[in-house]
């Protein structure tokens, strides 16, 4: 179903390393919230969005060659992460 989709935001850590890293909110539980959440906060928000459950694991994928390639020190425009998200985004209900 459309309706059926993970929330993620890509950051960048806080501190001396600097890494950029995802969270998938959708996906947290009771054991890792509050911690993930707090690591998310603490960072630099970088990008974020929905991906669709059907093919997640693919969509997964691509988030990580994107982290990569921004903790490789190569420039990602958020217009090209659009693009590479956009087969696993879920569509708009507006029309």
């Amino acid at each position: 179903m459309e309706s059926d989709k993970v929330m993620f935001e890509i950051y960048r850590e806080e501190g001396y390393n600097r890494r950029f890293k995802v969270i998938y909110f959708t996906e947290l539980n009771d054991h890792n919230r509050e911690f993930e959440i707090n690591r998310a906060l603490a960072g630099e928000h970088f990008f974020d969005g929905f991906i669709k459950n059907f093919k997640k694991e693919e969509a997964k994928e691509k988030i990580a060659g994107i982290l990569r390639r921004l903790n490789d020190g190569e420039a990602v425009s958020h217009d090209e992460i659009r693009t590479i998200l956009e087969p696993y985004t879920p569509k708009s209900s507006a029309a």
